[in-house]
């Protein structure tokens, strides 16, 4: 273990954990591995590796205020430099003894292990694993790193919103941007194989409820389909068509995806399909020279329109 840590701290910790797990009715064993990734990824933050990793995927929601949204077991990374199994460990050893103020959870250096992983999109990548104690609760993390993605507009640093009042971690994040164009790349790359219905959902939930920048969206989308060797398509990708999205197949997918994330909201496939075409199918049509209107601005919820984006929906 990294250190000692007081006893009554950590009781204290896990107390307030416990309690807010039953006046929010959520599972405690999962408000337990969120704590423990937030507090690894406050570790990472004060560590000599902070500018080597980019946080991506579901984590990021919480940070940009979507309140009711699919719980995660683990978090999401780009890496920059090595990518060997043995240096990376060595990395997330070194990040789990990083001295801070006590927040209750010790984190296991000698418990670090990683292997190569390979998922639907066949781009390599690893997997961490690490356990951590608070209070003689053990937590057991995993944290997926990809590498050689593009980033556009470049990543920001941010304070990620805590469960308790501890000092934030202070890390760098993905650009929504650039999320919306790695799965939409994916549903393109995939077709009638996807059964990646959280890229669904996330789509949605980024266009219904976030402004975004025609230009800035529209670079992300190309650098992305450049970066991973993917034709921009040249008509409506086949899932977000009726073949796709009216499949039973896929709609029993996504009705798990739905009742296993326990979303209170729970659209058609169709529906959100639809959507996701009106998204974005108009930036792709100008990211590939087939016209769409200049200096176009997209208000949550949609649809796209033509000019610069009033002052009271200034993108964020």
């Amino acid at each position: 273990m990294t250190r000692q840590h007081r006893p009554n701290i950590a009781a204290s910790v896990r107390q307030r954990l416990l309690d807010q797990a039953r006046s929010k009715r959520i599972d405690f064993n999962l408000l337990l591995t969120r704590y423990g990734l937030e507090r690894f990824l406050y570790r990472l933050g004060c560590s000599e590796y902070r500018e080597r990793f980019i946080l991506k995927g579901a984590m990021l929601f919480p940070l940009w205020g979507v309140v009711s949204y699919r719980s995660t077991r683990d978090v999401d990374l780009l890496g920059y430099g090595e990518s060997e199994l043995a240096a990376l460990v060595e990395v997330f050893r070194r990040i789990s003894r990083t001295e801070v103020a006590d927040d209750g959870v010790i984190f296991d250096p000698a418990s670090v292990q990683a292997e190569d992983i390979r998922d639907q999109m066949e781009y390599a990548g690893t997997r961490i694993k690490l356990n951590a104690d608070l209070a003689g609760a053990r937590i057991h993390l995993q944290v997926d790193i990809g590498f050689g993605d593009v980033v556009t507009p470049a990543a920001a640093t941010a304070d990620y919103p805590t469960v308790l009042d501890q000092p934030a971690p202070h890390i760098r994040v993905y650009p929504r941007e650039t999320v919306v164009a790695e799965k939409f790349q994916a549903m393109v790359h995939l077709g009638i194989a996807n059964s990646r219905m959280k890229d669904f959902h996330d789509l949605w939930v980024l266009g219904s409820q976030f402004d975004f920048d025609g230009a800035t969206l529209t670079a992300a989308l190309v650098r992305t389909f450049e970066r991973r060797n993917t034709p921009l398509p040249n008509t409506v990708p086949l899932a977000l068509t009726p073949e796709f999205f009216l499949d039973d197949r896929k709609i029993r997918q996504w009705k798990a995806f739905l009742n296993r994330a326990g979303l209170e909201i729970k659209p058609e496939l169709s529906e959100v399909a639809a959507f996701i075409a009106g998204f974005v199918m108009p930036l792709i049509d100008s990211g590939s020279h087939r016209g769409a209107p200049d200096g176009a601005w997209w208000q949550a919820g949609g649809p796209w329109q033509a000019g610069l984006a009033p002052t009271r929906h200034a993108l964020i």
